[in-house]
């Protein structure tokens, strides 16, 4: 669970001192209520320190006197001013609520609430202010504790005996120094980590980037988005004064509870229009998240923040838990873009008049010097010029592609640092559920360290792995040293029956040599492999054989991947070379609900291929084939029940367009190539690797078949096919997204074909649903429209975040989608043949629950449930 929650929220911050003197004390409220996380800013130094979650600080100064501000949101702050000797200085603090003081308005018919001017200047200016600072570099303490609260009653013995106890805490901390660069540039390196249980390496990173003046922050829409008006409704709730600057609080409620929005308060600086502080509650799938955050002035008309808190909590399949990140940063150093040094008038003119000789927004005239030239800009005008500036800056970027770049590194040091130095650098004190949980699994640690060294010695004693019979069925793998190395395929369900073979038993493996090289760059691996890999499977009922083997030679280089190899033998195959239907479900289906919906047919072959990913645009493919193909019949009329009500199908599929022909013995030789095209890819690059990002670049597919007769005197196939098609999917404001997928294509000749060459469809026919929401018909039969003439495929499936069901927020919060789609499919002799359906997804958070229907030029043909994964669940 902890490892869970670890992975889903990883923040940021933090800071060093190694005096043996300084200020500590407790924040806490009128009523004496600690103040968890309040803000303990040193104002000299321009660093703080959070308090933990009893409201304790310590921070170590050398001599001096010292500013001290004390925030908490909420609350008025207070500052102190106390002078550090050769001692610690005790200094507690009690904060009172804040007064909040509304602006006299003259109440009309229609008027506006105040918080919609602020919210529309704060909006138009997000950009600028996460534009204006070009670079900084800051010190980062982050602490997370977690604690299982709850779990199922039949593993909680299990738990404990694992050392998981509930409503323990255990906590991770991390001090890195991280500099950021514009556009999107993040170093990291973590100076030191300490964990309680697992050695876990939090880093800050993932949400470093993620600042509230983003359009989203994972995927939450933020208040200050452009679309904000469209997800939110904004309420001024008072304004007060606060060293001389006026902080307007707004209270942010979305205009539909859920996922991926917010609900809270945001503090707006006025007339600077930047974040003062922030208090913010959202759900990621099911999962409430409370986000707490804190800003000062780093610098002259520069506020960064320097404290984060996200909490986090929830229940998934009996287990509930709830965790908390404490980020802390000090020792900004800052760049500003000495292009945005400007701060104009911002001019809502939607309430405020617009000078006549306002300056406008020109796209012929350079961006800069437009925002030079305007000391009072709307708010419109001034968000346009920033636009503009910023695609004028991307433009001028040596490597326009790359929209991101992450780098991380861990000091060899990180995971040895003592107690002591824990103590001299922590900015948070611990509280006691911590401490008691560092000493439980220092305690661990030691036993287990003990059975690692002792393993270790005999490790080193064994020359190689023993060969572990189960990993024939389970999948295993057997290194022999210098790249070489055999195993096997995970074959449990290659095992089953079908009515060809009767019961068959199915078994692959592979022997491997690979060879690894680094290339000059230092950072991209050069792997070349040679690997053959037989498959044999035996039909009890049948009482034939079959056995084909693959030998190739891969070579990979980063993206770049390219493999030629040879693949022949005798075997068995379905006429839709895609396999629409899995052993493991026909199998299923066959005996419990006498249902043979795979049809297969033999051959022996021999097949040249190669495929080659020139990039991450472009790849193509090809291949030679040669086949004797044989017709095959039932052999086994066995199942476990209706024997007596239904019959099985013949093994030759039922179909609009086919004679039996189509399905006699016949040789056949095949020219194949594909190519794959997808424009406007952007990269990422993570550790000097660079990497794509798919969300933007639509896939473009060509096809083209060729069946060449009259092979050395022999009567072959003879056709031709050409397709193409194209598939993508789109994101839609805070959760919805559209998925499709079209493909066209036409015979260019069929003078002879048989059953196998046709153009087949994803079909589906059982109660499982295919992975991927935009791969395959959910009602089709498998091979009843399959053509030999020409088509057109399309497949469109849409989720949104509120339809029926989740227009009830308390579903909503559960992460539940709904989604419908909308299938079509058409040939040259088939009807026109429309699916359209509807499903709840992200059921329990990890299923799928389809219902539709399927018509066939308007009249209903055929209905069903669907059964399957999330949709957000990829499996490539």
């Amino acid at each position: 669970m902890r490892i869970t929650i670890l992975m889903i929220l990883a923040i940021s911050f933090f800071g060093e001192g190694l005096y043996a003197q300084g200020v500590r004390g407790k924040v806490v409220s009128e009523s004496g209520d600690p103040l968890a996380y309040a803000s303990v800013y040193i104002r000299n130094l321009g660093d703080g320190v959070p308090t933990n979650q009893n409201g304790e600080f310590e921070y170590a100064l050398k001599p001096g006197m010292y500013d001290i501000l004390v925030q908490y949101i909420g609350y008025t702050s207070v500052l102190k001013t106390v002078e550090v000797q050769d001692r610690w200085v005790e200094l507690n603090v009690e904060l009172k609520e804040q007064v909040f003081g509304l602006q006299e308005v003259v109440v009309r018919s229609g008027q506006e609430d105040p918080a919609l001017t602020v919210m529309r200047k704060a909006i138009s200016k997000a950009k600028f202010h996460r534009l204006q600072v070009q670079e900084y570099s800051m010190q980062v303490y982050l602490k997370g504790t977690g604690k299982l609260t709850n779990a199922p009653f039949f593993l909680k013995k299990k738990l404990k005996e694992e050392g998981l106890n509930l409503n323990e805490a255990y906590t991770s901390e991390s001090v890195s120094e991280v500099k950021f660069s514009q556009p999107d540039k993040i170093e990291e390196r973590v100076i030191s980590i300490r964990s309680s249980g697992d050695d876990n390496a939090t880093s800050p990173a993932p949400y470093i980037g993620t600042s509230f003046y983003n359009e989203k922050i994972n995927g939450a829409i933020s208040p200050l988005s452009r679309s904000a008006f469209a997800y939110y409704k904004f309420t001024l709730m008072g304004s007060f004064m606060e060293d001389g600057i006026l902080i307007n609080k707004v209270k942010v409620t979305p205009r539909s509870r859920g996922e991926n929005v917010f609900e809270g308060f945001i503090y707006i600086i006025e007339d600077l229009w930047a974040i003062h502080s922030l208090d913010l509650k959202t759900s990621i799938m099911g999962f409430q998240v409370n986000v707490n955050q804190i800003y000062a002035p780093v610098k002259d008309q520069v506020w960064m923040p320097i404290s984060h808190t996200y909490l986090f909590g929830g229940k998934i399949f009996g287990f509930a838990g709830e965790y908390k990140y404490l980020a802390s940063i000090r020792d900004y150093d800052i760049k500003l873009n000495p292009d945005l040094e400007v701060e104009p008038e911002i001019i809502d003119e939607k309430v405020q008049e617009v000078p006549e000789d306002i300056v406008r927004f020109d796209k012929k005239s350079s961006s800069l010097e437009k925002l030079e030239e305007g000391d009072k800009l709307t708010r419109k005008e001034f968000r346009k010029m920033v636009n503009q500036y910023e695609k004028e800056a991307l433009k001028q970027r040596e490597d326009v592609e790359v929209v991101r770049e992450r780098n991380y590194k861990v000091d060899s040091l990180a995971s040895k640092r003592n107690e002591n130095y824990w103590d001299s650098i922590r900015p948070v004190k611990l509280t006691a559920d911590e401490i008691r949980g560092y000493k439980r699994d220092d305690s661990l640690a030691v036993v287990e360290k003990a059975k690692v060294d002792k393993s270790d010695t005999t490790a080193r004693k064994k020359v190689k792995k023993k060969f572990d019979p189960l990993s024939v069925i389970t999948g295993g793998s057997y290194s022999f040293g210098g790249g070489k190395s055999a195993g096997f395929d995970e074959n449990l369900f290659k095992t089953g029956f079908n009515t060809v073979e009767g019961w068959k038993f199915g078994v692959s493996g592979y022997l491997r040599y690979a060879k690894v090289d680094t290339l000059a760059d230092s950072v991209t691996r050069r792997t070349v492999e040679y690997q053959v890999r037989p498959a044999f499977r035996y039909g009890f009922a049948s009482k034939r054989p079959y056995l084909k083997t693959d030998i190739y030679r891969n070579v990979r280089a980063g993206s770049i991947n390219s493999r030629l190899g040879i693949t022949g033998g005798r075997y068995i195959e379905q006429f839709n070379s895609d396999e629409p239907i899995t052993e493991f479900v026909n199998t299923l289906y066959t005996l419990v609900m006498r249902q043979n919906f795979m049809k297969l047919y033999e051959q022996d072959f021999v097949q040249v291929y190669h495929s080659s990913r020139l990039s991450d645009k472009f790849s193509y493919e090809g291949s030679l084939k040669w086949a004797d193909r044989r017709e095959l019949f039932n052999q086994s009329d066995n199942s476990f029940f209706y024997e007596e009500t239904r019959e099985f199908t013949p093994n030759r599929p039922d179909n609009l367009e086919s004679s039996p022909t189509n399905f006699q013995n016949h040789q056949a030789l095949i020219l194949n190539a594909a190519f794959r095209w997808r424009p406007g890819v952007k990269y990422g690059i993570r550790n000097g690797r660079r990497y794509a990002i798919y969300d933007r670049a639509p896939e473009f597919n060509f096809g083209y078949t060729k069946g060449i007769p009259n092979f050395r005197g022999q009567t072959t196939t003879d056709f031709d096919l050409l397709e193409a098609g194209v598939s993508h999917s789109f994101l839609f404001g805070v959760s919805g997204r559209l998925d499709f997928n079209v493909n066209a294509g036409t015979f260019l000749n069929n003078d002879r074909m048989y059953f196998m060459d046709y153009k087949h469809f994803g079909g589906n026919r059982t109660i499982f649903s295919n992975m991927g929401v935009a791969s395959n018909y959910r009602f089709l039969d498998y091979y009843r429209f399959s053509t030999q003439t020409d088509f057109i495929s399309s497949i469109v499936h849409y989720q949104f975040r509120k339809f029926l069901f989740t227009q009830l927020p308390m579903l909503r919060y559960t992460g539940l989608r709904e989604n419908i789609f909308l299938n079509y499919l058409k040939t040259a002799n088939s009807p026109h043949y429309v699916e359209i359906g509807y499903s709840l997804d992200q059921l329990f958070r990890i299923f799928r629950l389809e219902v539709g229907a399927g018509f066939e030029n308007g009249r209903y043909s055929t209905s069903g449930v669907r059964i399957g994964v999330a949709s957000f669940i990829n499996i490539n």
